[in-house]
């Protein structure tokens, strides 16, 4: 009897010292995460992440001018319709080269016809026949002076209307890099300030990520998430900003 008591003890024991020894073994684990956490949250902490912005005015360098002209006819009249719209072409093109633009700078779509929807089934079907013209040049500011200029045609009987005016520039992916390399510097330059305050210096660029273009019009502050692109203004801002993580020291 006095026998199994004390195996049974030496059983308990035994327990007891091994659940000692794994509680032990997870308190260390523990405290081997827990000293790993404080080092890279230090190291975290040696670190500043720091948005910079460049900015550049430019001249938009091409327009494209998108027109159009019509001719509202009976069905009865599709023939002399499609006869009319040729004239119309003819006067549109003529007008557009006499003034300067280049015969590889135009371009006219076949012609389109839509059906003017009435509300009495018994009135004559009538269709509007109708042309795209696009302009595309370099020459930006005559084609804005001629998009102005249109009296001759509609003097002529021609029914012409500008769709859109859009003006670009072509050199952007150039200005991008530029810009790219002073919003870097304008970055260097607020973190040097921010380090400065606490104490500290910059000492390296640990990563830089570029954000998206923005081409905006004078004086606009109208920035995308997503980008934009500005094509209604002449003249135009073109700005890059750049996010970038600075070692400190």
């Amino acid at each position: 009897m006095e026998e199994e008591k004390n195996k049974e003890c030496g059983c308990r024991g035994g327990k007891l010292v091994l659940a000692s020894l794994v509680l032990g073994l997870c308190l260390i684990a523990a405290a081997v995460f827990v000293s790993g956490t404080i080092y890279k949250i230090k190291e975290l902490g040696n670190t500043l992440s720091v948005t910079g912005s460049a900015k550049e005015k430019v001249t938009s360098d091409a327009v494209k001018w998108v027109s159009n002209f019509t001719r509202q006819v009976l069905v009865s009249d599709l023939s002399s319709g499609y006869s009319q719209m040729k004239k119309d072409q003819q006067a549109v093109t003529g007008f557009m080269k006499d003034n300067g633009v280049g015969e590889d700078e135009i371009t006219v779509s076949p012609v389109f016809m839509d059906q003017v929807y009435k509300y009495s089934e018994s009135a004559p079907r009538e269709y509007v026949l109708r042309q795209t013209v696009e302009v595309q040049s370099k020459e930006v500011n005559k084609i804005t002076a001629l998009t102005k200029n249109v009296q001759k045609l509609i003097d002529e009987g021609v029914v012409f209307a500008t769709q859109s005016l859009e003006y670009y520039y072509s050199k952007l992916p150039e200005m991008r890099v530029n810009l790219l390399s002073e919003a870097v510097r304008d970055a260097k330059a607020r973190a040097d300030k921010i380090a400065e305050s606490s104490g500290k210096k910059v000492a390296s660029v640990q990563s830089a990520s570029m954000g998206v273009v923005q081409v905006l019009p004078p004086n606009s502050v109208d920035i995308s998430d997503y980008g934009s692109y500005d094509t209604a203004s002449i003249e135009k801002e073109v700005m890059v900003t750049v996010k970038a993580v600075f070692k400190l020291k």
